[in-house]
């Protein structure tokens, strides 16, 4: 399973922990960047489906993308959804993709620290972002979710 933890392979899968804590939080309805054996919602897509060439409409997306040179496909895709799409991509600050649509999004999370992926016991050679694009007018995000409990805890 070392393929999970390396540059071997462009996939990370998410730590079960840290997705049920989004999740408590969005209600995920779907996954597009999945397989069927790391399938985070009971809708999801694997790469034989082309997550990217799915209507994602009206959905709660969680998407953990391929973190190679496809990425930004995965990116454009989220920020043009007519979806709630909640990413989990590496905090690449540098690239074309961050700059024009992360930058754009309605949240931008900085993890603190290094995520480990999967079962892994190292963690990420890289920093990560969650990354909200949320097309659904009115919802609080979790930024203003967290600022309502510290104003009014």
């Amino acid at each position: 399973m070392d393929v999970h933890f390396s540059s071997k392979s462009d996939d990370w899968a998410t730590p079960q922990s840290f997705y049920d804590r989004l999740n408590d939080i969005y209600n995920f309805t779907l996954d597009p960047c999945s397989d069927k054996f790391n399938a985070k919602c009971e809708k999801f897509y694997t790469e034989a489906d082309d997550g990217l060439a799915q209507d994602w409409s009206g959905e709660r997306v969680f998407m953990n993308p391929p973190y190679g040179r496809v990425i930004g496909d995965w990116i454009r895709k989220a920020y043009e959804s007519n979806a709630l799409v909640v990413a989990l991509v590496p905090a690449r600050t540098d690239t074309r993709y961050w700059h024009d649509y992360v930058m754009q999004a309605d949240e931008v999370i900085l993890i603190r620290g290094r995520l480990k992926f999967g079962d892994g016991s190292n963690s990420a050679p890289f920093p990560s972002a969650v990354v909200v694009w949320d097309k659904r007018k009115g919802k609080p995000t979790l930024s203003a979710m967290v600022n309502y409990v510290r104003e009014d805890g």
